[in-house]
């Protein structure tokens, strides 16, 4: 049996991004496969009673330090966006309609290159519609996806999972029943790989 990492994430969360950047190297080196979970972090901050730490001024200073001190370690960019933070509802739903699909990374690139490195405003339909057709989508395709009840109700079920499962926050990794919150725990991932 391969081993797995569960990732449970929100394109809206600039540590999900960083973790994205990092994850299929960290699981090309142990040979395990990554399970991708979109959730909608909205969704699960209402059930945890949880909040993003940019409704704290401090944390929020120190948290883009802080992520700029990874993204420098990883050796990716990472610029914080002016419109943070954003309704992801729909992008997520994007993300979930497209899961198990062979355009599923195409679409995560495009979307968290548009949030963390192009700094766009992916609250504004006209702009996901325009970074979308960019990578080759057709913008209106992704939004008739989006609206299909089997969708909502997907990522509906895959935020329920999360929460049951004792997710507050994202990203967040399963490596068995062993559970890690945050990008910053990637070296606990690899070390629960074996």
């Amino acid at each position: 049996m391969s081993k797995q990492i569960e990732f449970f994430f929100d394109v809206g969360s600039p540590a999900s991004y960083l973790a994205w950047t990092q994850l299929p190297s960290l699981a090309e080196r142990h040979d395990a496969d990554v399970v991708w979970k979109p959730m909608l972090l909205g969704g699960v901050f209402q059930a945890t009673g949880n909040s993003s730490p940019a409704t704290v001024e401090a944390k929020g200073r120190y948290s883009q330090l802080d992520l700029q001190r990874f993204a420098r370690r990883y050796g990716v960019p990472l610029n914080h966006n002016p419109h943070f933070p954003i309704n992801t509802l729909t992008l997520m739903r994007g993300a979930a309609a497209y899961l198990g699909t062979p355009r599923f990374h195409d679409y995560l690139h495009a979307v968290f290159n548009a949030m963390w490195v192009e700094q766009r405003d992916m609250h504004q339909p006209d702009v996901i519609a325009e970074v979308l057709a960019a990578d080759g989508f057709e913008p209106r395709e992704v939004l008739s996806r989006c609206s299909d009840p089997v969708v909502k109700d997907r990522l509906k079920s895959l935020t329920t999972e999360a929460v049951n499962r004792g997710v507050f926050g994202a990203p967040t990794f399963f490596v068995g029943a062993e559970m890690f919150f945050g990008q910053d725990r990637l070296e606990w991932v690899e070390r629960a790989l074996g």
